[in-house]
């Protein structure tokens, strides 16, 4: 059932979005080593356009433009780290496209980074591949560092990065929707899609509650380093079960859409195509206070 709205999400992201060079890889995406997509900053009252390309051996990319307007937010945005969406398991890059749409329309030089074999491999695998990832994107743009969004498994990958790979130094902020950072009771996520089971699938093993995985991650400081965590859970996930365990307990701002927004409903994958969700990001972009917005699109 999820792996159908995952689809139809897919589906209806513009052409624009996100886009696919042939042989398969999405161009904001280097997951099997392709290069993730240049970004492009403009701002209205002196129109300065600039391109990053990243290449990865011989492979070049240009994909989706970033776009900035001469708004207090948007100027904010584009002189500030660029982001990264890093997708969840068997999330599709043009899943990700309307956030990454949001993002750029205010401002922000936005990267999509669908995971290597759609996240059904190694966790820490994938968070060895996400670093080269990061350090392309960082010499492309000449920023120092990157501020992540991350989805779902995409939020482990991440964490991984930060606490073992040397990423805490090269990330400002880390924002997680829906992330099981304490694992699921939903443990077997492949037959809650009706794709077969658990056996086989390493991260959804890793993902499953007292795994030997996340005894390792979250042992000692869940939140290394001196970036600014910030997770997004919602009461009617489907896939993290108990909703609690999408939080991390070491100095991170914890946020519940519901526990501003009662009458919100988001699901799993709605995380990613929430407004109320995306002003809560927005929020934590900015070091700003966490105000959602109830009634947003």
């Amino acid at each position: 059932m999820l792996l159908r709205k995952i689809l139809i999400s897919a589906a209806l992201a513009t052409a624009t979005a996100v886009a696919i060079p042939a042989g398969g890889a999405a161009a904001a995406n280097t997951g099997a080593g392709a290069a993730p997509a240049t970004a492009t900053t403009t701002t209205t009252t002196t129109t300065t356009t600039t391109h990053s390309t990243i290449t990865a051996g011989s492979a070049s990319a240009t994909g989706p433009t970033s776009r900035s307007t001469s708004t207090a937010g948007s100027a904010v945005a584009a002189a500030g780290n660029p982001v990264i969406v890093v997708g969840g398991l068997s999330g599709f890059a043009a899943v990700y496209g309307p956030l990454a749409d949001r993002l750029r329309a205010d401002g922000y030089r936005t990267f999509v980074y669908e995971l290597p074999e759609l996240g059904f491999g190694d966790i820490a695998a994938s968070a060895t591949a996400f670093r080269g990832y990061v350090g392309r994107v960082l010499a492309s743009t000449g920023a120092a560092r990157v501020d992540l969004v991350a989805h779902s498994e995409g939020g482990l990958v991440s964490r991984y990065y930060l606490r073992n790979l040397g990423g805490a130094g090269s990330v400002g902020r880390y924002i997680s929707l829906g992330t099981p950072q304490y694992g699921t009771y939903v443990a077997n996520i492949l037959a809650f899609l009706g794709l077969g089971s658990c056996v086989g699938i390493i991260a959804c093993q890793q993902m499953t509650i007292g795994s030997s995985f996340l005894a390792a991650l979250n042992s000692g400081d869940d939140t290394p380093g001196g970036v600014r965590y910030t997770t997004i859970r919602t009461a009617q996930d489907e896939l993290v079960r108990p909703t609690p365990n999408a939080a991390l307990t070491d100095g991170a701002t914890n946020v519940l859409v519901q526990a501003y927004c009662p009458l919100r409903v988001v699901g799993h994958v709605g995380l990613v195509l929430d407004g109320t969700t995306y002003s809560i990001v927005r929020s934590a972009l900015r070091d700003a206070a966490i105000r959602p917005d109830c009634l947003a699109l």
